[in-house]
């Protein structure tokens, strides 16, 4: 199916949920007839938000990227991840930025509890790491990867699944040993502002828990 029927049947969903959960996301004050409010349509943006972005992150971080690493070729692996990544990285940029405007919205700064607070801090966090990954590392790390795909390909290596090969020529190759150092460096500060994206997702899925009735 395209993007367009996967977008109609999720929605489908969505809509047939709310009508036949409307409580969860209705308030109905005596003598007045249920109805849809601003309030639970922000707490439905942000559980769908927040569920989005927690499973996404969830699979690129720990599941998708291992098993397309462990089975492609190192060259198509990379080239395939500087296509993948900017879209993951604006996907969750556009849901932490959803929740956080949810939880301002829902719990006010000025009244909101310590507890509340630290949840805004920590997809405020969630929120900026994700943005600093899409507008820095990302594609610094994407200019730097081209780099030494090029020196590798006079090396007449890249095809092969997995490192090995690289770290044998490095040995022999001073540039690709200084332009492994480098590519590790900032790849490894893109997985790390990846884990504290991740990290604040995780953080909140405990305050959600909290409050979920079931």
């Amino acid at each position: 199916m395209g993007w367009f029927t996967n977008l109609v049947v999720i929605m489908s969903c969505v809509a047939g949920g709310l009508v036949l959960y409307p409580v969860q996301i209705v308030d109905s004050g005596r003598g007045e007839q249920a109805g849809v409010t601003l309030s639970g349509v922000v707490r439905l943006v942000h559980l769908l938000s927040f569920a989005t972005a927690f499973g996404t992150s969830l699979w690129a971080s720990f599941i998708g990227g291992i098993i397309m690493f462990k089975n492609l070729p190192r060259h198509q692996f990379g080239n395939l991840q500087a296509k993948m990544f900017p879209a993951y990285f604006k996907l969750l940029m556009v849901c932490c930025s959803f929740c956080v405007s949810a939880m301002a919205t829902t719990h006010p700064w000025n009244v909101a509890t310590k507890r509340e607070r630290l949840q805004i801090v920590s997809l405020g966090v969630s929120l900026f790491t994700v943005v600093v990954n899409l507008l820095v590392f990302q594609p610094l790390t994407v200019k730097i990867m081209k780099q030494r795909h090029k020196i590798e390909k006079d090396e007449g290596i890249g095809n092969e699944v997995g490192r090995s090969m690289n770290l044998e020529a490095a040995k022999k190759n001073p540039e690709l040993a200084k332009i492994n150092k480098t590519f590790g460096m900032v790849h490894g500060f893109s997985s790390l502002a990846n884990i504290f994206c991740f990290g604040g997702l995780a953080f909140h899925s405990w305050y959600i828990a909290s409050r979920m009735v079931l």
